[in-house]
């Protein structure tokens, strides 16, 4: 006969419940769509400024992704799908990351006793991804709908129309501060998280991804303020011509010839 000890462990070891491993699947998915995000964003980012380069070449990418190239006509319909698949992305992340903020002001008062205490650098991060974030709610979403709804509003006059005389330079200068830092440091502690790029000493790889994450950040804040200046200048110059198309002189039909025959 088996020991009171014995059937103890036995039931501890046979009858324990195996624990849930949803949690870690969503974070794992967490990961996933942030890094998907991320990358988009910066990729997002160098189209738009291609209006830095020329307007005929802002115009060639647009309508690259129209399939104007491939089909010999503009689909505009093509962007609706790329920005429906990126608000899908956008809203699962968000709920993913929504089982790590402060439920209620008691946690949120814990954690920044915590942050204060232990002053560390990763933390903070945290803390700002956090905010920037909760912003990126309110911000992004009336910028993913616009674009979802009127893909074909998208071009030099077009955007800088909808920049300078719809009024959206305010929204687009903040979302550009949020994103690039959310993103950024999201990237940043999904190398950290995973060991990325991690070499023999993981202090001077930390270092010297955070010097990377900085050294991006502001790369893209310069990029980004100086797109969004472009934009706002061909849009303060085409002010009294709103609802214009732009098409490159390239692509306009030759004029018919005149005169008597």
């Amino acid at each position: 006969m088996r020991t009171g000890a014995e059937v103890v462990a036995g039931v501890g070891l046979a009858d324990r419940p195996r624990k849930s491993r949803w949690p870690a699947r969503m974070d794992l998915a967490q990961s996933l769509t942030g890094l998907v995000l991320g990358l988009f964003m910066w990729g997002h980012m160098f189209f738009v400024s291609s209006i830095l380069v020329s307007k005929d070449a802002m115009w060639t990418i647009t309508k690259m992704f129209e399939g104007y190239f491939f089909f010999g006509t503009a689909y505009p319909g093509m962007v609706s799908v790329v920005v429906a698949g990126v608000t899908v992305l956008f809203v699962l992340h968000a709920l993913l990351a929504l089982r790590k903020f402060p439920a209620n002001y008691r946690q949120y008062r814990a954690f920044a006793a915590h942050r204060r205490l232990l002053h560390h650098g990763d933390t903070t991060l945290w803390w700002v991804q956090f905010m920037t974030g909760f912003a990126l709610f309110f911000l992004a979403s009336p910028h993913l709908f616009q674009m979802l709804m009127h893909p074909g509003l998208i071009g030099p006059y077009e955007s800088s129309d909808r920049v300078w005389s719809g009024s959206w330079w305010p929204l687009y200068l903040v979302l550009l501060f949020a994103v690039e830092l959310h993103g950024g440091i999201g990237l940043y502690r999904l190398a950290v998280k995973w060991g990325w790029f991690e070499g023999t000493d993981p202090n001077v790889s930390r270092k010297r991804l955070s010097m990377l994450k900085w050294s991006l950040t502001v790369f893209f804040l310069v990029l980004g303020l100086a797109t969004l200046g472009a934009y706002m200048k061909i849009g303060y110059e085409h002010r009294d011509r709103v609802g214009e198309r732009y098409v490159p002189a390239w692509v306009k039909p030759a004029p018919e010839q005149g005169g008597a025959k």
